[in-house]
């Protein structure tokens, strides 16, 4: 029996569920609830949620930059953790980079640690099938920004690339 994925823009109903599946998805910053309604509401147009068989099965939280209508930031991605290895990261981000809202985005930002293997994979995947480059470099630093408490998210700059609604490509 084939499985029925479903990717959306999210609305508030869907901030409970993000908030629980982002709880079972460690080592990712938990939010609070509260602004993971915000997220599913008030930045739904740069946001995906799917679901898997009718189970949240994943949510990408992005934004697009204020002051920089040509910036797309990923703030956030969460797979729950029987979705993963099937592309879904990568579909929410295609499908919300295919929206009308990021009819202007040619860049795609995000920040991540040196030790998470899998979002820099996930995200050079990206770079790849928009046929663009990654600069690198510490945005918020150890010692500076988290007190010695949290390791350096380094800014990972995707682009540029044409942004090109619904004809980007289909992973």
């Amino acid at each position: 029996m084939k499985s029925e994925l479903v990717i959306r823009r999210p609305d508030g109903e869907d901030g409970y569920p993000v908030y629980r599946l982002i709880r079972n998805c460690p080592p990712l910053d938990i939010n609070s609830c509260y602004a993971n309604l915000l997220q599913c509401s008030h930045f739904s147009g740069t946001s995906a949620v799917a679901y898997l068989d009718g189970e949240i099965a994943g949510f990408v939280s992005g934004y697009l930059v204020p002051g920089k209508p040509d910036v797309l930031f990923i703030w956030q991605v969460a797979v729950s953790p029987d979705a993963r290895g099937k592309g879904l990261a990568v579909k929410m981000i295609m499908d919300i980079l295919k929206r009308d809202c990021c009819g202007h985005v040619t860049f795609l930002h995000t920040t991540i640690t040196k030790d998470n293997q899998p979002s820099r994979s996930l995200f050079k995947k990206i770079s790849t099938n928009l046929n663009t480059s990654i600069q690198e470099r510490p945005f918020f630093t150890k010692e500076t920004h988290f007190s010695g408490q949290k390791e350096t998210e380094f800014l990972f700059e995707i682009g540029p690339f044409d942004p090109v609604g619904k004809t980007l490509p289909e992973i």
